[in-house]
């Protein structure tokens, strides 16, 4: 008898599951996770911009592609699109420092004035400071005898926006010249992933993904970018048409901040509402303001992106609030720029491959489960 066989009715030998090593699962993924939540944080000077660049290289792997079907070589398309992207951003930089520096310096007297007014109208906010100057004569007579020592700082606002600048400027060159590399190389990262794989049939499933994800992160990035181009205009307008100084600044704002959900346009309408408040010298003109603001936002959100934006890139509200406070908390505002790109990433991954349905059903929004119902 071979040693392969076995007598009729043996039974079958089970590997024996190691108990310690079942205990010491949880805890070994629990300090993992601390780790590369440590990593993020730590790392993230450096991770931002490649992510960012990464996101890019998708975008814009098509296009160029399409040029190479005509003849441009990937050097020359990489170079094409940098300093495309660069030259935009230095006419921004240019264009928003001088008024952006202007209302930074001004921020100080801005508050200030808002409180002044706050505080002679004769409402809650006089009767809280009145509670709050009688604390501090309280504690004052309690610490009569304890030495006051008053700590003078010469460091402003702007003085320290302004000190960001150089940090923040070099990650946006850093972030370019990778993008520059990664366009450059061509398809030489799609070709790395499918040697990687050893059967054809997953070979072929992952040029699918690549090509999806390439699809419709770009389809997507490239439509949310005109609409707020398109609301940023229109904000502009209707600040001007209050009134509002540098009525400019405030769709380049409305642009920018569109991006982040959720935050970015409360954030503009509230920044609009508090100069609308000093300069309009008013309540109800800032009030209007606010609401105006809110419902150019409100009708981008509500009808303008849903009709634009496939019905498959919708998400789960919840799931995308909490990833862009997520990447906010470990990446400051540019974690929640970038943090619904990652989440469409992973969104699309998920969808092209099948064993993740679950997930994805989990991330999307309520019509994207009924449409997987009904598939």
């Amino acid at each position: 008898m071979d040693n392969d066989e076995q007598p009729a009715g043996s039974d079958t030998v089970e590997p024996a599951e190691t108990p310690g090593f079942k205990r010491l699962e949880f805890p070994i993924m629990g300090i993992f996770g601390l780790l590369l939540l440590q990593a993020l944080v730590s790392a993230s000077d450096f991770l931002v911009p490649v992510i960012t660049a990464v996101l890019g290289y998708f975008v814009l792997n098509r296009p160029r592609r399409w040029l190479g079907q005509a003849g441009v070589p990937p050097v020359l398309s990489a170079a094409l699109f940098t300093v495309l992207l660069a030259v935009i951003i230095v006419i921004l930089l240019v264009q928003l420092s001088s008024p952006a520096a202007q209302f930074i310096e001004d921020l100080p007297s801005l508050m200030e004035e808002i409180k002044q007014k706050l505080t002679a109208s004769g409402g809650a906010l006089e009767a809280i400071n009145d509670a709050a100057d009688a604390a501090e004569e309280i504690m004052a007579d309690q610490d009569a005898d304890t030495v006051a020592v008053e700590v003078v700082s010469n460091t402003g606002v702007a003085a320290t926006i302004f000190s960001m600048a150089p940090g923040f400027l070099s990650r946006i060159a850093f972030a370019l010249l990778l993008l520059f590399f990664l366009v450059a190389s061509g398809d030489m990262f799609l070709t790395k992933t499918v040697q990687s794989f050893n059967r054809f049939s997953d070979k072929r499933r992952a040029v699918e993904v690549l090509y999806a994800v390439e699809d419709r992160l770009g389809y997507y990035l490239g439509g949310i970018t005109i609409i707020n181009a398109g609301l940023g205009v229109a904000i502009a307008i209707a600040m001007h048409l209050w009134g509002l100084p540098n009525a400019l600044v405030f769709g380049f704002t409305a642009f920018g901040l569109n991006f982040v959900p959720f935050l970015g346009g409360l954030m503009g309408a509230s920044i609009a509402a508090a100069v609308a408040f000093v300069s309009l010298d008013g309540t109800w003109a800032a009030a209007g303001v606010f609401a105006t603001y809110v419902l150019l936002t409100s009708i981008e959100g509500q009808l303008i992106t849903p009709l634009v934006i496939s019905r498959r890139m919708r998400l789960n509200t919840t799931v995308v609030f909490l990833s862009v406070a997520f990447f906010a908390w470990i990446w400051s505002v540019m974690g929640m720029v970038i943090a619904l790109p990652i989440l469409i990433v992973i969104k699309i991954v998920c969808d092209e491959t099948g064993t993740l349905q679950t997930f994805t059903r989990f991330i999307g929004d309520e019509e994207d489960a009924r449409s997987d119902k009904n598939a």
